[in-house]
């Protein structure tokens, strides 16, 4: 067994194929988007090669594309905005909830619906009052029927309802990771700070916390890269309309790839949008080592 351990050629056995299929299925493909991202081809007849056309393009005339990355990029904030409620809520159910794992899981089930669902779900409710809309009716049962709204059809307020949406059904996800987060620290901990005088929430300052960090950071990452790629929730409801009031990136490239046969522009949006995942993981854990580093 420990020459097994230390051998080289034993790792290398079980770790190559997995590692073979994840260079097939992810950066194959991607480097199969960069170039695709060079041609001016409709994604079934012959293709020609414009270099960088399909960029340029897309930076400098395209109307739609830069307010697209606007809306996905508030998305991203308004889903990083969430974890510290989300932290908040898990701190009170490990603390003041004998039994939280139910809460945990109620607040989880949304999680494990059908994306279809959710969507059919929200759109009934935002209908129209007249189509049996549950919140344009609560609005008027309470006396506020000056803010009904078609919340799915007006440019202003349609991606804010999408934005609602998605911080609701991914509640309970965050929730579940840093209620898990705080349940592994341990106890000793709490137990030596309030001998100290430090308890409720002074240790959750000071303990909580800064010992949070790495699972806090794992939840600000899902939300910023799963956020920039949005797309089937928002497909569901609005297709990215009224008038691409609700296009988002993701959105935005399915449309020309697939609705506008322009797949060698879709596949330079495709592109774009990697690089702007990858460049916000690097900064988002520049930011967290540094945090890690100044608390820990």
């Amino acid at each position: 067994m420990n020459v097994l351990r230390v051998s080289r050629w034993t790792i290398a056995a079980f770790v190559l194929p997995c590692l073979l299929l994840y260079v097939c299925l992810v950066f194959v493909p991607i480097l199969v988007s960069l170039y695709s991202g060079l041609l001016d081809w409709n994604g079934i007849g012959d293709s020609r090669f414009i270099g960088l056309g399909n960029f340029k393009q897309l930076l400098f005339d395209d109307p739609v594309f830069w307010p697209s990355v606007k809306r996905t990029l508030v998305f991203a904030i308004f889903s990083m905005a969430e974890i510290p409620v989300v932290l908040f809520v898990a701190i009170l159910l490990s603390r003041f909830v004998k039994k939280p794992n139910f809460l945990v899981s109620s607040y989880f089930l949304p999680v494990i619906l059908s994306v279809v669902i959710i969507g059919q779900l929200w759109k009934t409710i935002y209908n129209p009052a007249s189509m049996g809309g549950m919140l344009n009716q609560l609005l008027e049962a309470v006396g506020l029927g000056d803010w009904t709204r078609s919340w799915l059809t007006e440019p202003d307020v349609a991606m804010y309802s999408l934005y609602f949406v998605a911080l609701w059904q991914y509640l309970g996800y965050h929730t579940l990771i840093q209620f898990t987060g705080i349940q592994n620290i341990p106890s000793d901990i709490y137990e030596a700070a309030k001998i100290d005088g430090a308890e409720g929430l002074k240790a959750d300052w000071y303990i909580t916390l800064p010992m949070n960090i790495p699972i806090f950071k794992i939840s600000i990452v899902l939300a910023f890269i799963g956020s920039l790629q949005a797309f089937d929730m928002i497909m569901v409801m609005t297709g990215g309309g009224p008038a691409h009031a609700t296009d988002v990136i993701s959105t935005h490239m399915y449309n020309m790839s697939f609705l506008s046969m322009k797949y060698g522009y879709g596949s330079a949006i495709a592109a774009f949008l990697v690089m702007l995942c990858l460049v916000a993981t690097v900064l988002v854990n520049l930011v967290f080592n540094r945090l890690e580093r100044k608390y820990t």
